[in-house]
Protein backbone atom coordinates (compact mmCIF):
# COMPACT_ATOMS: atom_id res chain seq x y z
CA UNK A 1 0.00 0.00 0.00
CA UNK A 2 1.55 3.16 -0.92
CA UNK A 3 0.63 6.67 1.28
CA UNK A 4 1.47 10.30 -0.75
CA UNK A 5 1.51 13.15 0.79
CA UNK A 6 -0.08 16.40 -0.23
CA UNK A 7 2.87 18.86 -2.04
CA UNK A 8 3.00 20.88 0.96
CA UNK A 9 3.47 18.35 3.20
CA UNK A 10 5.92 16.75 0.85
CA UNK A 11 7.76 19.77 1.01
CA UNK A 12 7.50 20.39 4.82
CA UNK A 13 8.41 16.52 5.63
CA UNK A 14 11.51 16.78 3.28
CA UNK A 15 12.62 19.73 4.94
CA UNK A 16 12.39 18.28 8.36
CA UNK A 17 14.72 15.13 7.04
CA UNK A 18 17.20 17.23 5.51
CA UNK A 19 17.18 19.32 8.54
CA UNK A 20 17.58 16.50 10.69
CA UNK A 21 20.93 15.00 8.62
CA UNK A 22 21.95 18.71 8.02
CA UNK A 23 22.21 19.16 12.13
CA UNK A 24 23.53 15.38 12.92
CA UNK A 25 26.44 16.33 9.69
CA UNK A 26 26.99 19.45 11.21
CA UNK A 27 27.71 18.35 14.90
CA UNK A 28 30.19 14.77 13.17
CA UNK A 29 33.87 14.65 14.06
CA UNK A 30 35.23 14.98 10.63
CA UNK A 31 38.52 13.40 9.42
CA UNK A 32 39.51 13.58 5.91
CA UNK A 33 40.66 11.24 3.43
CA UNK A 34 43.10 11.70 0.85
CA UNK A 35 42.69 8.42 -1.22
CA UNK A 36 44.40 7.21 -4.79
CA UNK A 37 41.73 6.10 -6.99
CA UNK A 38 44.57 5.59 -9.95
CA UNK A 39 47.96 6.26 -9.99
CA UNK A 40 50.88 3.54 -9.93
CA UNK A 41 49.76 2.01 -7.01
CA UNK A 42 46.21 1.77 -7.53
CA UNK A 43 46.26 -1.97 -7.26
CA UNK A 44 47.53 -1.62 -3.89
CA UNK A 45 45.46 1.66 -3.05
CA UNK A 46 42.10 1.70 -4.48
CA UNK A 47 40.64 -0.83 -1.75
CA UNK A 48 41.45 1.63 1.33
CA UNK A 49 38.18 3.69 1.01
CA UNK A 50 36.43 0.58 1.95
CA UNK A 51 38.84 -0.29 4.84
CA UNK A 52 38.07 3.37 6.18
CA UNK A 53 34.47 2.74 5.87
CA UNK A 54 34.69 -0.58 7.86
CA UNK A 55 36.47 1.36 10.93
CA UNK A 56 33.94 4.03 11.04
CA UNK A 57 30.73 2.18 10.73
CA UNK A 58 32.35 0.25 13.24
CA UNK A 59 33.14 3.44 15.68
CA UNK A 60 29.78 4.90 15.55
CA UNK A 61 27.83 1.40 16.07
CA UNK A 62 29.57 1.89 19.58
CA UNK A 63 28.18 5.53 19.83
CA UNK A 64 30.88 7.42 18.40
CA UNK A 65 33.96 9.23 20.29
CA UNK A 66 32.25 11.30 23.16
CA UNK A 67 28.79 10.58 22.09
CA UNK A 68 29.29 12.03 18.70
CA UNK A 69 29.89 10.30 15.07
CA UNK A 70 32.59 10.46 12.41
CA UNK A 71 32.34 11.41 9.12
CA UNK A 72 34.65 10.81 6.56
CA UNK A 73 35.39 13.32 3.83
CA UNK A 74 37.04 12.20 0.77
CA UNK A 75 38.83 13.97 -1.78
CA UNK A 76 40.74 12.12 -4.83
CA UNK A 77 44.60 12.64 -5.55
CA UNK A 78 45.06 10.41 -8.19
CA UNK A 79 48.82 9.74 -7.00
CA UNK A 80 49.78 13.43 -8.11
CA UNK A 81 51.81 15.00 -5.32
CA UNK A 82 49.95 18.35 -6.30
CA UNK A 83 46.64 17.20 -5.53
CA UNK A 84 47.62 16.00 -2.52
CA UNK A 85 48.63 19.28 -1.03
CA UNK A 86 45.48 20.59 -2.14
CA UNK A 87 43.72 17.94 -0.63
CA UNK A 88 44.97 18.59 2.90
CA UNK A 89 44.17 22.71 2.28
CA UNK A 90 40.76 21.92 1.66
CA UNK A 91 40.32 19.66 4.37
CA UNK A 92 41.76 22.09 7.08
CA UNK A 93 40.52 25.33 5.30
CA UNK A 94 37.09 24.32 4.18
CA UNK A 95 35.90 21.19 5.80
CA UNK A 96 36.54 21.23 9.37
CA UNK A 97 38.14 18.09 9.36
CA UNK A 98 40.49 17.60 12.83
CA UNK A 99 43.28 15.05 11.15
CA UNK A 100 43.84 13.52 7.63
CA UNK A 101 43.90 10.28 6.59
CA UNK A 102 46.51 9.53 4.04
CA UNK A 103 47.93 10.64 1.64
CA UNK A 104 49.20 7.20 0.20
CA UNK A 105 52.85 7.40 -1.61
CA UNK A 106 55.75 8.86 -0.61
CA UNK A 107 55.82 11.40 -3.35
CA UNK A 108 52.27 12.62 -2.30
CA UNK A 109 53.93 12.66 1.66
CA UNK A 110 56.36 15.14 0.61
CA UNK A 111 54.10 18.04 -0.90
CA UNK A 112 51.39 16.84 1.98
CA UNK A 113 53.39 17.22 5.41
CA UNK A 114 54.46 20.52 4.98
CA UNK A 115 50.59 21.67 4.51
CA UNK A 116 49.76 19.86 7.64
CA UNK A 117 52.20 21.37 9.43
CA UNK A 118 51.71 24.81 8.10
CA UNK A 119 47.99 24.32 8.14
CA UNK A 120 48.12 22.71 12.38
CA UNK A 121 46.31 19.49 11.80
CA UNK A 122 47.67 15.68 12.17
CA UNK A 123 48.56 14.13 8.60
CA UNK A 124 49.08 10.26 8.63
CA UNK A 125 49.70 8.09 5.71
CA UNK A 126 48.91 4.56 5.62
CA UNK A 127 51.22 3.79 2.79
CA UNK A 128 54.44 5.79 2.76
CA UNK A 129 57.40 3.94 2.99
CA UNK A 130 60.40 6.13 1.84
CA UNK A 131 62.69 6.53 5.27
CA UNK A 132 62.77 9.51 7.05
CA UNK A 133 59.99 11.67 5.61
CA UNK A 134 58.18 12.45 9.01
CA UNK A 135 61.51 14.27 10.49
CA UNK A 136 61.51 18.02 11.22
CA UNK A 137 57.47 18.00 11.62
CA UNK A 138 54.92 17.32 14.81
CA UNK A 139 52.06 16.96 12.33
CA UNK A 140 53.27 14.23 10.50
CA UNK A 141 52.73 10.68 11.23
CA UNK A 142 52.80 7.55 9.22
CA UNK A 143 50.83 4.39 10.09
CA UNK A 144 53.68 1.78 8.16
CA UNK A 145 57.02 0.83 8.79
CA UNK A 146 59.76 2.59 6.49
CA UNK A 147 61.25 0.26 3.66
CA UNK A 148 64.69 0.01 5.73
CA UNK A 149 62.77 -2.06 8.49
CA UNK A 150 60.31 -4.13 6.28
CA UNK A 151 63.64 -5.66 3.93
CA UNK A 152 65.87 -5.50 7.21
CA UNK A 153 63.26 -8.13 8.55
CA UNK A 154 63.33 -9.86 5.73
CA UNK A 155 67.13 -10.22 5.86
CA UNK A 156 67.72 -10.91 9.46
CA UNK A 157 65.20 -14.04 8.56
CA UNK A 158 66.53 -15.17 5.94
CA UNK A 159 70.27 -15.05 8.21
CA UNK A 160 68.32 -16.46 10.92
CA UNK A 161 67.07 -19.50 8.97
CA UNK A 162 70.68 -19.76 7.44
CA UNK A 163 69.40 -19.31 3.89
CA UNK A 164 71.75 -18.14 0.86
CA UNK A 165 72.28 -14.25 0.92
CA UNK A 166 76.31 -14.39 0.19
CA UNK A 167 75.46 -12.36 -2.91
CA UNK A 168 73.03 -10.36 -4.09
CA UNK A 169 71.90 -7.71 -7.23
CA UNK A 170 69.69 -4.86 -7.03
CA UNK A 171 66.65 -4.26 -9.23
CA UNK A 172 64.55 -0.73 -8.74
CA UNK A 173 62.22 1.48 -10.73
CA UNK A 174 63.92 4.90 -10.98
CA UNK A 175 60.66 6.95 -11.56
CA UNK A 176 59.30 6.04 -7.98
CA UNK A 177 60.39 7.91 -4.76
CA UNK A 178 60.31 4.77 -2.51
CA UNK A 179 61.80 2.49 -5.25
CA UNK A 180 64.52 4.34 -6.13
CA UNK A 181 64.85 4.98 -2.88
CA UNK A 182 65.15 1.38 -2.19
CA UNK A 183 67.24 0.85 -4.98
CA UNK A 184 69.80 3.65 -4.56
CA UNK A 185 70.14 3.64 -0.58
CA UNK A 186 68.42 0.85 1.50
CA UNK A 187 69.66 -2.36 -0.33
CA UNK A 188 72.78 -1.22 -0.93
CA UNK A 189 73.28 -0.06 3.33
CA UNK A 190 71.54 -3.85 4.02
CA UNK A 191 73.39 -6.15 2.49
CA UNK A 192 76.89 -3.80 3.70
CA UNK A 193 75.56 -4.43 7.45
CA UNK A 194 74.42 -8.40 6.66
CA UNK A 195 77.59 -8.59 4.41
CA UNK A 196 76.27 -9.62 1.29
CA UNK A 197 78.75 -9.08 -1.47
CA UNK A 198 77.15 -6.49 -3.92
CA UNK A 199 77.71 -7.55 -7.73
CA UNK A 200 75.91 -4.64 -9.22
CA UNK A 201 72.08 -3.10 -9.79
CA UNK A 202 69.95 -2.76 -12.84
CA UNK A 203 66.91 0.29 -13.06
CA UNK A 204 64.00 0.74 -15.36
CA UNK A 205 61.21 2.73 -15.60
CA UNK A 206 58.48 1.43 -13.07
CA UNK A 207 55.41 1.11 -15.99
CA UNK A 208 58.21 -0.90 -18.93
CA UNK A 209 57.20 -4.58 -19.43
CA UNK A 210 59.99 -6.16 -21.30
CA UNK A 211 62.72 -6.27 -18.35
CA UNK A 212 64.73 -9.17 -20.52
CA UNK A 213 67.66 -6.85 -21.03
CA UNK A 214 67.91 -6.09 -17.35
CA UNK A 215 66.93 -10.22 -16.03
CA UNK A 216 69.80 -10.86 -18.31
CA UNK A 217 72.22 -8.48 -16.67
CA UNK A 218 70.94 -10.20 -13.66
CA UNK A 219 71.80 -13.55 -14.80
CA UNK A 220 75.53 -12.94 -15.39
CA UNK A 221 75.92 -11.51 -11.64
CA UNK A 222 74.44 -14.99 -10.81
CA UNK A 223 73.17 -13.68 -7.22
CA UNK A 224 71.96 -15.40 -4.29
CA UNK A 225 69.35 -12.60 -3.41
CA UNK A 226 67.37 -9.86 -5.23
CA UNK A 227 66.45 -6.68 -3.43
CA UNK A 228 63.48 -5.23 -5.90
CA UNK A 229 62.23 -1.40 -5.47
CA UNK A 230 59.20 -1.43 -7.33
CA UNK A 231 55.29 -1.34 -7.46
CA UNK A 232 53.65 -4.33 -7.70
CA UNK A 233 53.84 -4.54 -11.66
CA UNK A 234 57.43 -4.61 -11.66
CA UNK A 235 58.16 -7.36 -9.06
CA UNK A 236 55.15 -9.21 -11.54
CA UNK A 237 57.81 -8.81 -14.78
CA UNK A 238 60.97 -9.22 -13.41
CA UNK A 239 59.70 -12.49 -11.85
CA UNK A 240 58.24 -13.32 -15.41
CA UNK A 241 61.05 -12.61 -17.05
CA UNK A 242 63.70 -14.61 -14.32
CA UNK A 243 61.53 -17.39 -14.94
CA UNK A 244 61.69 -17.27 -18.89
CA UNK A 245 65.38 -16.89 -18.57
CA UNK A 246 66.08 -19.52 -16.18
CA UNK A 247 67.43 -17.16 -13.01
CA UNK A 248 66.81 -18.87 -9.88
CA UNK A 249 67.43 -16.08 -7.34
CA UNK A 250 65.58 -15.09 -4.54
CA UNK A 251 63.92 -11.75 -4.69
CA UNK A 252 63.37 -9.67 -1.48
CA UNK A 253 61.09 -6.35 -0.71
CA UNK A 254 59.32 -4.80 1.39
CA UNK A 255 55.78 -3.13 1.47
CA UNK A 256 55.81 -1.62 -2.29
CA UNK A 257 54.82 -5.05 -3.21
CA UNK A 258 52.85 -6.01 -0.26
CA UNK A 259 49.96 -6.73 -2.47
CA UNK A 260 48.05 -10.01 -1.38
CA UNK A 261 47.38 -10.88 -4.81
CA UNK A 262 50.83 -11.14 -6.38
CA UNK A 263 51.49 -14.09 -5.93
CA UNK A 264 48.73 -15.14 -8.54
CA UNK A 265 49.22 -12.40 -10.89
CA UNK A 266 52.41 -13.59 -11.35
CA UNK A 267 50.96 -16.93 -12.74
CA UNK A 268 53.71 -19.55 -11.48
CA UNK A 269 56.33 -17.26 -11.17
CA UNK A 270 58.36 -15.66 -8.33
CA UNK A 271 58.29 -18.78 -6.05
CA UNK A 272 60.56 -17.84 -3.25
CA UNK A 273 59.70 -14.14 -3.43
CA UNK A 274 60.04 -12.73 0.53
CA UNK A 275 58.82 -9.92 1.62
CA UNK A 276 58.33 -7.65 4.91
CA UNK A 277 54.72 -6.46 5.44
CA UNK A 278 52.91 -5.05 8.85
CA UNK A 279 49.54 -7.10 8.09
CA UNK A 280 48.89 -10.59 7.11
CA UNK A 281 44.76 -12.29 7.00
CA UNK A 282 45.55 -15.32 8.95
CA UNK A 283 47.03 -14.22 12.38
CA UNK A 284 44.15 -14.31 14.29
CA UNK A 285 40.94 -14.52 15.28
CA UNK A 286 40.63 -10.84 14.14
CA UNK A 287 42.92 -10.53 11.04
CA UNK A 288 40.47 -13.36 9.72
CA UNK A 289 36.91 -11.58 10.60
CA UNK A 290 38.53 -8.22 9.02
CA UNK A 291 39.60 -10.07 5.89
CA UNK A 292 36.09 -11.61 6.05
CA UNK A 293 33.87 -8.71 5.91
CA UNK A 294 36.43 -6.54 3.99
CA UNK A 295 35.86 -9.39 1.21
CA UNK A 296 32.15 -8.85 1.33
CA UNK A 297 32.39 -5.21 1.24
CA UNK A 298 34.59 -4.98 -1.54
CA UNK A 299 32.14 -7.53 -3.57
CA UNK A 300 29.45 -5.47 -3.27
CA UNK A 301 31.48 -2.66 -4.25
CA UNK A 302 32.43 -4.62 -7.45
CA UNK A 303 36.10 -3.96 -6.87
CA UNK A 304 38.24 -6.54 -8.17
CA UNK A 305 40.38 -7.30 -5.08
CA UNK A 306 38.62 -8.73 -2.09
CA UNK A 307 41.22 -9.59 0.58
CA UNK A 308 42.81 -6.68 2.06
CA UNK A 309 46.61 -5.76 2.20
CA UNK A 310 48.42 -3.80 4.36
CA UNK A 311 47.43 -0.52 3.34
CA UNK A 312 43.60 -1.46 3.69
CA UNK A 313 44.64 -2.30 7.78
CA UNK A 314 46.68 0.58 8.09
CA UNK A 315 43.89 2.77 7.04
CA UNK A 316 41.52 0.80 8.92
CA UNK A 317 43.65 1.01 12.26
CA UNK A 318 44.38 4.89 11.56
CA UNK A 319 40.56 5.76 11.93
CA UNK A 320 41.04 3.73 15.20
CA UNK A 321 43.36 5.57 16.61
CA UNK A 322 42.12 9.00 15.61
CA UNK A 323 38.93 7.54 17.47
CA UNK A 324 41.04 6.87 20.45
CA UNK A 325 42.83 10.38 20.61
CA UNK A 326 39.99 12.31 20.23
CA UNK A 327 38.56 10.37 23.10
CA UNK A 328 41.54 11.00 25.26
CA UNK A 329 41.20 14.95 24.17
CA UNK A 330 37.80 14.87 25.02
CA UNK A 331 37.42 16.47 21.23
CA UNK A 332 33.98 17.95 20.35
CA UNK A 333 34.34 19.13 17.00
CA UNK A 334 33.14 22.73 18.17
CA UNK A 335 34.35 25.20 15.30
CA UNK A 336 35.45 27.83 17.88
CA UNK A 337 38.26 25.83 19.54
CA UNK A 338 38.86 23.22 15.98
CA UNK A 339 42.83 24.85 16.12
CA UNK A 340 43.64 23.49 20.08
CA UNK A 341 41.27 20.29 19.33
CA UNK A 342 43.70 19.30 15.88
CA UNK A 343 46.65 19.92 18.14
CA UNK A 344 45.26 17.52 20.91
CA UNK A 345 44.48 14.92 18.43
CA UNK A 346 48.50 15.19 17.66
CA UNK A 347 49.92 15.25 21.08
CA UNK A 348 47.73 12.27 22.15
CA UNK A 349 48.69 10.28 18.99
CA UNK A 350 52.59 11.09 19.20
CA UNK A 351 51.73 9.71 23.37
CA UNK A 352 50.38 6.41 21.87
CA UNK A 353 51.85 3.82 23.38
CA UNK A 354 50.94 -0.23 22.39
CA UNK A 355 47.28 0.28 20.97
CA UNK A 356 45.77 -2.55 20.49
CA UNK A 357 45.06 -2.11 16.82
CA UNK A 358 44.23 -4.84 13.90
CA UNK A 359 47.79 -4.77 12.91
CA UNK A 360 48.99 -5.66 16.26
CA UNK A 361 50.03 -3.24 18.87
CA UNK A 362 51.27 0.28 17.73
CA UNK A 363 53.05 3.19 19.32
CA UNK A 364 54.54 6.61 17.80
CA UNK A 365 58.02 7.19 17.49
CA UNK A 366 59.19 10.65 15.98
CA UNK A 367 55.89 10.51 13.81
CA UNK A 368 56.61 6.61 12.59
CA UNK A 369 54.46 3.40 13.99
CA UNK A 370 55.98 0.80 15.49
CA UNK A 371 54.57 -2.44 15.06
CA UNK A 372 55.24 -6.42 14.21
CA UNK A 373 56.73 -6.73 10.93
CA UNK A 374 55.50 -10.19 9.43
CA UNK A 375 57.82 -11.63 6.76
CA UNK A 376 55.50 -13.68 3.91
CA UNK A 377 57.10 -15.63 1.41
CA UNK A 378 55.53 -17.21 -1.61
CA UNK A 379 54.66 -20.57 -2.16
CA UNK A 380 52.86 -22.65 -3.99
CA UNK A 381 51.15 -19.67 -6.20
CA UNK A 382 49.99 -17.64 -2.19
CA UNK A 383 52.03 -16.22 0.26
CA UNK A 384 52.47 -17.99 3.66
CA UNK A 385 54.11 -16.76 6.84
CA UNK A 386 57.52 -17.03 6.57
CA UNK A 387 58.62 -15.26 10.00
CA UNK A 388 57.15 -13.01 12.50
CA UNK A 389 59.58 -10.02 13.83
CA UNK A 390 58.35 -7.99 17.07
CA UNK A 391 59.08 -4.70 17.27
CA UNK A 392 62.60 -3.06 19.36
Amino acid sequence: MKFVLPGAATATALALVLGVNSAQAADDLVLGFLTARSGPYVSLSNTNEAAVQMAVDEVNKAGGVNGKRIRIVTFDTAGDPKQAATGVRQFANDNGALAVIGPFSSSEVRTAFPVGERSGIAVMSNSSSAPGLTKGFSYAFRNTVDEGKAIDAVMASLKDKKLPMATGAIAYATDDTVSKSVGAKVAPELFKTYGVELKGSVDFQFAAFDLSPQVSRLKGMAPDVIGIGAPPEGAINLSREMKRQGLKARVIGGTTIADPELPKRMEGAGEGLTIGTTFFHDVNDRTRAFTKEFGERTRAAGLNRHEPNQMDASAYDIVLIYAEAMKRANVSGDKAGLEKERTAIRDQVTALKKFPALEGEISFVNGDSVKPIYVLEVKGAAWSLFDTRKPD
